[in-house]
């Protein structure tokens, strides 16, 4: 398969490159960072307060959709753009990781998975065929081939067996998804933490072909460093001129590491998880609301920030709805956060352009490693 899905690469820095993903849902601006919105929606937010922090695509999930509301239903009602009302892109993660994370007495085999379903324990069987279908009822921009998420840490072998798994499974989701004009399909490489696996998967997945490359098996527990330094001995076997998408990442450092190694997307829970726990990113680090210091404090969380929550609202208010428990409290936090994320993203294309994304970088550590700075 030839990929269908315009890429244009604007700007490089090293390996780090910025870019333009077209796709009839609108345009993707990268490196971009989607929002999670797991179960139809990213929560505490309104989908107008996502587009106004500045997101161009968000990430759905097949297995929590296809198990409620389900994915024909959601397709009756016309599709999930409009059930949720974003008009933008969608990319939706095929469900195998919720299935190694979430899922009751799973069992894996060739044929798939089988699965008794973490909200009522029903039966439920997840094949590479089905995903895909689940997928295209769910009216996704950008679909996920099935893989099994190998856990961390694994052996060579146990490695080895879960990457050839996931390589034979997007073969048939391939196969499956067939060249819809509306839609595009990427695959996913595997293999832990083994260069060797790694490559074999890449090799593997580009023989089949794909509109884009997701790298997956990450951020599962080897740490920053053992990352990046996958990532490393992983992206050179990538296609320059397709988009390059690690999943489940992360923290702003990670971000920023992972693009300076030719990374385009992102996606994570850790701004909207964070916000609904009382943690608010800065560019000095992560600010813990429930921390007493903040009683009085009459600063804003970011007062040049365009976003409200980040500039309108004293660090003392939002401490005082942190600790009582309103849910205003999450509404403002998880809005910052977001548009924090998108803030660091548009900071990271203009360095990139600009040809200064390792002094973004050294800016952004030291920043964190300065901490927060206390009122007078």
């Amino acid at each position: 398969m030839s990929a269908r899905l315009p890429f244009a690469i604007h700007a490089t820095d090293g390996p780090a490159r910025t870019g333009t993903l077209t796709t009839p849902r609108g345009r993707i601006r990268t490196p971009a960072f989607m929002p999670v919105g797991t179960a139809g929606t990213v929560k505490a937010m309104l989908p107008e307060q996502v587009k106004a922090s500045g997101a161009d695509i968000l990430l759905g999930n097949t297995y929590h959709l296809m198990l409620r509301p389900g994915a024909e239903r959601i397709a009756r009602l016309g599709g999930l753009h409009a059930f949720m009302r974003w008009e933008g892109p969608i990319l939706t993660d095929s469900g195998g990781y919720q299935v190694m994370s979430l899922a009751k007495l799973r069992r894996i085999t060739e044929e798939g998975v089988s699965f008794r379903s973490h909200i009522d324990g029903a039966e439920v069987a997840l094949t590479p065929e089905r995903s895909i279908e689940v997928q295209r009822l769910l009216g996704s921009t950008i679909v996920m081939v099935l893989d099994e998420c190998t856990p961390f840490p694994a052996t060579h072998e146990e490695a080895r067996r879960s990457m050839e798994l996931s390589l034979r499974w997007a073969a048939r989701s391939k196969a499956a998804f067939g060249a819809p004009e509306d839609a595009f399909l990427f695959g996913i490489v595997q293999g832990s933490t083994y260069a060797d696996l790694r490559a074999a998967s890449a090799a593997g997945l580009l023989s089949i072909g794909f509109d884009g490359y997701a790298v997956g098996g990450l951020a599962v527990g080897e740490g920053q460093a053992a990352m990046l330094d996958t990532l490393e001995v992983t992206v050179p076997h990538l296609p320059a001129d397709r988009p390059r998408y690690l999943m489940g990442v992360g923290k702003p450092s990670d971000i920023v590491g992972a693009v300076r190694r030719g990374i385009d997307m992102f996606d994570c829970v850790i701004p909207t998880r964070s916000g609904r726990n009382g943690q608010a990113f800065t560019w000095r680090g992560p600010v813990n609301l429930r921390n007493a210091r903040h009683a009085e404090d009459p600063r804003p969380l970011d007062a040049a920030s365009d976003c409200p929550a980040s500039a309108l609202y004293s660090r003392a208010y939002l401490h005082h709805l942190v600790k009582a428990g309103e849910i205003l409290a999450s509404v403002l936090l998880t809005w910052h956060n977001l548009s924090f994320y998108q803030a660091l993203m548009a900071r990271i294309r203009a360095s990139i352009a600009q040809g200064r994304l390792a002094d973004l970088e050294a800016e952004l550590l030291a920043g964190e490693a300065g901490g927060d700075i206390p009122p007078l």
